[in-house]
């Protein structure tokens, strides 16, 4: 289950890449819009005019030339460049609750995955009885041989130790101890078994000769 639930982190780490990248393009483009737009007024005014006085054939001959050129505008233009800037718009949460979906989904089908090969199990030994009995009796065999092995390893690491404490520094150390009782606390004794450190609810080997410390788990 483990190994199924490692191989969901690169997906994992991809979608937090993608989310972190998305939103760091929003962040920059916003930046971009805010700070580059310019927005630009234009106003100007023109008024042209001119005015021939007379009566003579060649004044009435000018006004009608030259009046046409009398032009008055008044000109006012207000435009920006926010039709070229960049629009970002971020991810709704929708989007993102359907992006971090499928990766959801997979952890999930990881986390069923055991219970589905339990299931798997089950199916085969309701069709295939005889095999399933097969299977519980060669594992029930297999525990009592890993016992039996357990108990001879500890026995041989039993006897190895008592040869270790039978030495001439575990003798002298023990005599030590018992003529000088402030070196108690300098010399605790452990399980002779796991090495538990000692306690008060420690059992003694009842051979005078041995004098083993066993915890009370193991004893």
């Amino acid at each position: 289950q483990v190994l199924e639930l490692l191989g969901c982190i690169p997906a994992l780490l991809l979608l937090l890449l993608s989310c972190s990248l998305d939103h760091v393009l929003v962040s920059v483009l916003s930046v971009i819009q805010h700070h580059s737009f310019v927005q630009y007024s234009l106003r100007s005014s023109h008024h042209l005019s001119v005015q021939v006085s007379g009566s003579s054939l060649l004044a009435q001959l000018l006004r009608s030339t030259v009046g046409a050129l009398n032009t008055s505008s008044d000109t006012q233009l207000e435009t920006s460049n926010l039709a070229c800037l960049p629009q970002p718009r971020s991810m709704t949460p929708q989007q993102y609750a359907s992006s971090c979906m499928p990766v959801a989904v997979l952890v999930l089908l990881c986390l069923v995955q055991v219970y589905s090969y339990r299931m798997r199990r089950a199916i085969a030994a309701f069709f295939f009885p005889k095999r399933e009995k097969m299977r519980v009796l060669h594992l029930y065999n297999k525990l009592l041989r890993q016992r039996r092995s357990f108990v001879q390893r500890q026995r041989k690491l039993l006897a190895r130790r008592a040869l270790q404490q039978q030495g001439l520094v575990m003798l002298l150390l023990q005599w030590c101890c018992r003529h000088l009782p402030c070196m108690l606390r300098w010399m605790r004794q452990s399980c002779i078994i796991c090495g538990t450190a000692e306690t008060p609810w420690d059992q003694l080997c009842p051979l005078p000769a041995c004098g083993a410390r066993y915890c009370k788990a193991c004893w």
